[in-house]
């Protein structure tokens, strides 16, 4: 049996070290068919995006935050697929505005 422990870890400890090292990030905004808004913030890794801060608008005003301090509740979790602005619906967005979402 895997040792899903070690593995939510080792998942935590490389998400805190983007995280606490990045000069760079970007950050993104997606519109979902619920009416909700998703607002990201990633950082580049071995050419990928990575997603280290992740925070949920809903349609009825409940916001929910993820990032390497909190991976996953009932309502959902930070992803764990890279993104591609280029494929993914996602519009960039200034930083300000993550982090007027991200500390409310």
């Amino acid at each position: 049996m895997v040792d899903l422990e070690r593995i939510a870890a080792e998942i935590m400890a490389y998400l805190r070290a983007l995280d606490e090292s990045a000069t760079l990030r970007h950050h993104f905004r997606h519109a979902d068919e619920e009416g909700g808004l998703w607002y990201i913030e990633a950082v580049l890794d071995r050419g990928e995006l990575i997603v280290i801060k992740q925070a949920e608008l809903t349609s009825a005003g409940q916001l929910h935050r993820y990032s390497w301090e909190h991976l996953e509740d009932e309502h959902g979790g930070l992803t764990d697929q890279a993104i591609g602005p280029e494929e993914d619906p996602l519009e960039a967005i200034p930083a300000e505005e993550f982090h007027r979402v991200w500390t409310r």
